[in-house]
């Protein structure tokens, strides 16, 4: 027996620390709720679930951009219902002041309106806004588009190359109306001259030889009439061919007409009919300074950044596909602009909806400027004492109606995907949530049962401390 030693005593005390040790971080995992207080419980865990919780959190706050994202977007398409109400109601103006019965005061009451819905359309652009972003007037602090104005140049007109009468020398040139709108009339005019040609007559009148023209060929005299301007002895005399409906559709210069006398009539066919181009409206392109841009130079002058598309501008439909250095799609209307037209750049929304900073995370929509301006309806007029202003209108309103919807659409898009996107996020939130609890949180159930068993031998190696320190005591009944 010794008593320099308690081996007991210190197996004992030595087993109670251990006891001790896993009875306290029991105790600090069942108060905590968590299994991983510190980066020694679970080194790798606590890093994979920090990496969890960024996620979550990320994601979490994601999902709250969106939501900001659709309040904006429906804050915008809200407007713009406005917008194309009063848009409508512009059309159902026009439409009202194109009617002939219409007298000009009854037209300037019906511009009075049109003023006034002008000017809440600027206003509702000019003032709609989401938490201080203005939402319809644009981007006037971003890159302008280019600045530009169009004009219509002159027509070029389809001729028509009569053969000269052998017999007198006279010959006849036809020019066809540039102002005619459709080239059903010139071809059908030209085939009829192609085949039957004209009739020029001398005869005297008041002792002066004057000419008359005749058109050949039942069709070319049921569907057209000659006009009379200018019949004269001593020079050559100018005629205009007129249709059914008494629109100017060709001009008529003889040449030659010297060489008749009174009763002589010259029989002149056509031998060549020129392309008729005049049923299109040729463009020129001027930049901001009024400098003429050349249609070599115009694709790179309105592509800038490699956007955009090539153009021909020799007709209104390929001019109305101009695109700026953006990339946006210049909206020509159709009234003929003397000046330049300054383009606002479109107002970009980036809503970020991921909890990374990559681009993929971010969802983008573009609101033009959707100004009284921006939409081509600025200084519309319907007045005047005919109804050319009014049935110009129509076109001009149709295509501001459908600018509207066009951006009420990509706005009606963008919320619906956003929507889809916050139910993605939530989903993965829930999800990582799960997986980052199953790797920190505490299973309470597991955990009492760890720590019952820990404060049973914590208990008990107290006991056995008790007894170990008694047990050397025996040596004193030796020493008595």
């Amino acid at each position: 027996m010794v008593v320099q030693h308690n081996l007991q005593a210190m197996n004992s005390n030595r087993m109670l620390g251990i006891t001790q040790g896993s009875l306290s971080k029991s105790t600090e995992k069942l108060s905590s709720g968590y299994k991983i207080n510190r980066a020694a419980d679970n080194a790798a865990g606590l890093a994979i679930s920090e990496k969890m919780r960024k996620q979550i959190r990320g994601l979490t706050q994601a999902s709250a951009n969106a939501e900001d994202g659709i309040s904006a977007v429906q804050t915008a398409e809200g407007a713009l219902t406005e917008v194309h109400d009063m848009l409508q109601r512009m059309n159902d103006l026009a439409v009202q002041a194109a009617n002939s019965p219409n007298s000009q005061d009854d037209r300037s009451y019906i511009q009075a309106e049109i003023d006034q819905l002008t000017q809440e359309i600027d206003r509702v652009a000019e003032t709609t806004k989401f938490n201080e972003t203005y939402l319809l007037k644009g981007d006037k602090s971003a890159e302008k588009g280019y600045s530009f104005a169009y004009k219509k140049a002159a027509d070029v007109a389809a001729t028509v190359s009569m053969n000269a009468n052998s017999a007198t020398g006279v010959n006849a040139t036809i020019t066809f109306a540039a102002s005619v709108s459709s080239t059903s009339d010139q071809n059908n005019l030209a085939k009829a001259l192609r085949d039957q040609g004209l009739t020029i007559t001398a005869t005297t009148v008041n002792g002066k030889i004057q000419y008359s023209i005749t058109l050949n060929g039942s069709d070319a005299k049921s569907n057209y009439q000659i006009n009379t301007v200018s019949v004269g002895a001593n020079e050559d005399p100018k005629f205009v061919i007129v249709n059914a409906a008494g629109v100017t559709v060709a001009e008529v210069q003889l040449t030659g007409t010297d060489k008749m006398v009174a009763g002589d009539s010259s029989i002149i066919t056509a031998s060549t009919v020129s392309a008729a181009q005049s049923a299109k409206e040729i463009y020129s392109f001027y930049d901001k300074d009024g400098n003429k841009i050349s249609a070599n130079a115009l694709n790179d002058y309105f592509t800038g950044k490699g956007k955009g598309t090539s153009v021909s501008v020799s007709a209104r439909a390929d001019a109305n596909k101009v695109y700026d250095a953006l990339g946006h799609e210049i909206l020509l209307s159709s009234s003929y602009v003397a000046g330049t037209q300054d383009k606002t750049a479109a107002l970009n929304l980036r809503f970020h909806v991921g909890a990374d900073g990559t681009n993929n995370n971010k969802i983008s929509i573009n609101i033009q400027a959707l100004t009284a301006k921006g939409l081509g309806i600025n200084g519309l007029r319907i007045d005047g004492d005919n109804d050319t202003r009014a049935t110009d209108a129509i076109s001009v309103i149709s295509q501001a109606i459908k600018i509207v919807s066009t951006q009420r659409s990509a706005l009606g898009a963008v919320q619906n995907r956003l929507e889809h996107t916050i139910n993605n996020l939530d989903n993965i939130v829930e999800n990582t949530t799960s997986a980052e609890s199953a790797i920190r949180d505490t299973d309470m159930a597991d955990e009492m049962v760890k720590y019952s068993n820990a404060n049973i031998l914590s208990q008990a190696g107290q006991s056995m401390l008790a007894q170990s320190n008694q047990s050397n005591q025996g040596v004193l009944s030796l020493l008595g």
